[in-house]
């Protein structure tokens, strides 16, 4: 309650001064310093009763309990009147023990003249005014019990928690307990959501469950319900599908409505993915509708077929099906054509070979065609794409995006140096903006508490930021010759962060494509964030090279950092020292880390190469994959009149999911989804999010429970924020 108080004390400080009222400010510091009840705060109300004991100060610890009795234990039922009474005695009795320990008599008898009216009608006083006449009296069998430190301590305990069950049990008023609820809302509305996703899970099961033909059909939208059940099977030669992504109003909807549909009808089964051929799965697709194409008219000519026909006709497209899939890949695309020709696909113009289906509004994504790289699209979908919402503020392209460790608040950063700290959950909204005079380079939420932030800048400082406080608490000078902070990485275990800085002489503005070059010299620095101070500096062998990224192990207890030499290091944190080190990449290395099961190391260099390394092994490869420009950068923006805006990469390239087993990477037109296999490709695209216009220069993705957050940050100053729900199989 105590803190609840302060920060209350606090908000209405600030809200008179934005009002102007002066002298209601002035008048509330003075009574909240002559505050007899210290903020509730229990701890101050037992310090305030201490100093008036050793100070000797008797009249002055009456009347500080007498205002307490009748402040708030006179506001107690009566059968609580005795506590009370033996709490005041034993203060009494605390305060004269405290006189006779320091040898200063003439204060126990000035307490026994002064309060011998009051005390020698009470029973349990009637003992103790021979107190000052005994010459030792801590040796008398009736008081040495009490001048033992046990009594004291016992004492002490006893009035602090009957003073904290005393808080607790008041009347809070409305204002105090605003946290309170805002945070019961929260939760509530996290439950709702999950509840929400688990009654689709059980959906999705529940269908797949069903045998033959049977099939939950859910209502879906009107341009949808006329179309033709029997026509499972829209193909192309080439097969790229974009679908317009759903809102959560519209998902949460599709539920309602999914559960109040009766009886069981034949569900649609469509093409998904990029290079799906073949659609006809039982299992949740997207429905391929051309943009203002009429669907009705073939549907209402099929709902008009004899019912023997219609069945013998699902027996043939079952049959073809079968005969397609057991065909070679390089078969696939005729033997669709030759169906395309017979009587599936009236929802796609003809015109001598097949369109690309587009759905309104949303760009082609260029990087689907990428298919002798990603290794071709998965014919099962892992997650569904339930909404993408947009974060707008900032103007300029983003450097580093970044969620919390609690999955709540995202704080980016662009090439103007200004840093957003806004909320994800439940609502998007902006708590913080960071305005720095020097320019920002870096930025990494700290691990304990998770809501500060560390911020590297470009003249050798790095600050910690309070998010809720929106003040900055330190700013620690790191180093004059090495004045780039390029990367920041905390320890899980909240007691230090390690810091990279490098010297000017590096490469990396964006309005040139950087050109072949030495390394920058740097150094890789450990901080403690207590003392704040630095612990250590790490050998960086060969020679002193810039570090462009670090990451942490789930314990804290390995750092892996890539390194503009394209060397990655492995530094073991128990001892402080380098465990192995090899050459990684041609280039720079942009970023690194590691992976589920921390057996090996994943990196994305300047050379364009996604490789996955054994730390067991030292520069053992377990696989390799050749990225396209947009995946790995530099970034290019083209602009009016042959204008180019280039980015050499900063922030995260690529992350992983909850389990592993998926990562998020860029791509020109959004962040593109792959899965990790143990063959060739090392690579398999699985799901394009989308949604940008330009290239997306670094992505972040935070899972909780089977529901994760995409965040996809691109050059024009977009960060879409995707949601996804995991298919479990």
């Amino acid at each position: 309650m105590g803190s609840a108080v302060e920060r209350t004390d606090e908000h209405v400080r600030e809200y008179l001064i934005y009002r102007g009222f002066t002298n209601t400010l002035r008048q509330l510091d003075g009574e909240i310093k002559a505050d007899k009840e210290k903020g509730f705060r229990v701890d101050k109300i037992i310090d305030q009763l201490q100093q008036f004991v050793q100070s000797f100060d008797f009249f002055g610890l009456k009347d500080y309990w007498l205002y307490l009795d009748r402040r708030l234990f006179s506001r107690l039922e009566d059968i609580y009147r005795t506590t009370v009474n033996k709490l005041r005695t034993s203060l009494y009795r605390y305060y004269v023990i405290n006189t006779i320990q320091r040898s200063n008599l003439e204060k126990t008898q000035e307490f026994f003249q002064k309060q011998a009216l009051e005390l020698q009608g009470q029973a349990e006083w009637r003992d103790w005014f021979i107190l000052p006449f005994i010459a030792n009296p801590e040796q008398n069998p009736a008081f040495a019990p009490y001048f033992s430190r046990q009594w004291a301590d016992t004492f002490m305990v006893s009035l602090h928690n009957f003073l904290s069950v005393l808080f607790q049990c008041m009347h809070i008023p409305v204002l105090l307990s605003f946290d309170a609820e805002v945070q019961k809302m929260t939760n509530l509305v996290d439950e709702n959501e999950q509840l929400c996703q688990l009654v689709f899970a059980l959906q999705t099961e529940s269908r797949d469950q069903k045998e033959g033909d049977e099939m939950v059909h859910h209502k879906l939208p009107l341009y949808i319900q006329n179309i033709d059940p029997e026509l499972d099977l829209v193909t192309s030669q080439r097969a790229v599908t974009i679908t317009t992504t759903p809102t959560r109003n519209f998902f949460s909807t599709f539920l309602t409505q999914g559960r109040r549909t009766p009886g069981k009808t034949q569900q649609l089964n469509c093409g998904s993915s990029p290079s799906q051929s073949v659609v006809g799965r039982k299992e949740p697709a997207t429905i391929l509708v051309s943009a203002g194409e009429p669907v009705t008219s073939q549907s209402q000519q099929t709902a008009s077929q004899p019912a023997p026909l219609r069945q013998k006709r699902l027996q043939d497209h079952e049959k073809e099906r079968r005969e397609l899939f057991s065909k070679p890949p390089s078969q696939v695309p005729e033997a669709v054509a030759e169906l395309k020709r017979g009587d599936l696909c009236t929802n796609t113009e003809k015109k001598g070979e097949t369109e690309l289906v587009e759905s309104a509004g949303e760009p082609m994504d260029s990087s689907l065609n990428s298919r002798n790289w990603a290794g071709g699209v998965s014919m099962e979908q892992p997650f569904i794409k339930l909404s993408q919402e947009e974060y707008g503020e900032h103007h300029s392209s983003i450097m580093h995006c970044r969620v919390d460790g609690s999955g709540r608040r995202v704080a980016s950063l662009d090439v103007d140096g200004v840093i957003k700290v806004w909320s994800i959950n439940p609502i998007m909204q902006t708590k913080a903006t960071i305005m720095s005079k020097s320019p920002l380079l870096s930025l990494e939420w700290a691990t304990k508490p998770d809501r500060l932030l560390l911020l590297g800048s470009g003249v050798g400082t790095v600050r910690l930021y309070d998010t809720d406080a929106k003040k900055n608490l330190y700013e620690m000078n790191i180093d004059e010759t090495h004045p780039r902070i390029l990367s920041l990485a905390c320890s899980p275990s909240g007691t230090s962060f390690v810091c990279s800085a490098a010297a000017l002489s590096r490469s990396g503005s964006c309005d040139s494509v950087p050109q072949i070059r030495l390394p920058a010299s740097g150094q890789l620095l450990l901080w403690d964030t207590k003392t704040v101070k630095q612990q250590l500096q790490f050998s960086l062998e060969p020679e002193p090279v810039a570090i462009n990224c670090t990451a942490f192990n789930h314990n804290g207890n390995l750092l892996v950092t890539g390194a503009a030499d394209g060397i990655i290091r492995l530094f073991d944190m128990q001892q402080y020292e380098s465990a192995m080190s090899w050459k990684a990449h041609d280039g720079e290395v942009y970023s690194v880390e590691f992976s589920y099961d921390e057996n090996t190391v994943f990196s994305i260099g300047e050379d364009g190469k996604f490789i996955q390394w054994n730390i067991h092994r030292s520069g053992v490869k377990q696989s390799e994959q050749k990225l396209p420009q947009d995946a790995t950068g530099p970034f290019i923006l083209s602009g009016y009149s042959g204008y180019k805006q280039v980015q050499v990469p900063r922030g995260r390239l690529f992350a992983f999911d909850s389990e592993g087993q998926h990562v998020l990477m860029c791509s020109s037109t959004g962040g593109l989804i792959h899965r990790l296999t143990s063959g060739e490709p090392a690579l398999e695209s699985v799901l394009p999010l989308g949604g940008h216009k330009a290239p997306v220069v670094t992505v972040d993705w935070c899972s909780a429970v089977d529901c994760g957050t995409c965040l996809t940050a691109s050059m024009d100053g977009k960060i879409k924020l995707s949601t996804l729900l995991a298919q479990k199989s």
